[in-house]
């Protein structure tokens, strides 16, 4: 009984909730994050779950960039390493002690890819008031590169959109 009632309070803070963005409108639009040394936004709406670094079990025969998978909420999901996807000349490999400290992003559910991303700092949520500019990606950018925001400190920060990035046939085929 003690249970229904839990779950009862829960629905009426959701809708309440939900009914409070839809009416005051979204201000929050991304995730902020650090991800070897660049600094990226991924779009809320496409993200998933953050999780604590879990150890990843390696897979056979896969891209350098494709860590392994990972037990996360007894699902197994890839991980994906996004400095080594982005630029897989790169060889320097995270010690234990770094990754302990880095973060799993998951893709959001109705993406219907069981995929996260090494992310090694989260920064926190950010909305357009965060920035001051806004410009296109670079000439010859990625697919998946959205616009590159200007703080206030004028340090940019590049959108990736988690969609683009998660169509792509170079992402998709993880076999080496």
């Amino acid at each position: 009984m003690a249970n229904r009632e839990a779950l009862r309070e829960l629905q009426t803070r959701l809708a309440s909730r939900l009914q409070a963005a839809r009416s005051e409108g979204l201000s929050v639009r991304w995730l902020a994050a650090h991800v070897g040394g660049a600094r990226y936004l991924f779009p809320l709406a496409q993200c998933g779950e953050i999780f604590p670094w879990t150890p990843v079990q390696p897979a056979a025969y896969t891209q350098a960039w494709f860590m392994g998978v990972a037990n996360l909420r007894g699902g197994l999901c890839g991980v994906v390493d996004l400095v080594r996807f982005m630029a897989p000349d790169t060889l320097a490999l995270r010690s234990d002690a770094a990754l302990s400290e880095c973060s799993l992003l998951s893709f959001n559910a109705g993406m219907e890819l069981n995929c996260a991303l090494l992310v090694d700092q989260l920064s926190g949520l950010r909305g357009l008031d965060s920035f001051t500019a806004s410009a296109p990606a670079a000439e010859g950018a990625p697919s998946y590169f959205g616009p590159v925001h200007t703080d206030a400190a004028g340090l940019p920060w590049q959108e990736i959109n988690l969609l683009n990035l998660s169509q792509l046939p170079s992402f998709l085929s993880i076999s080496a």
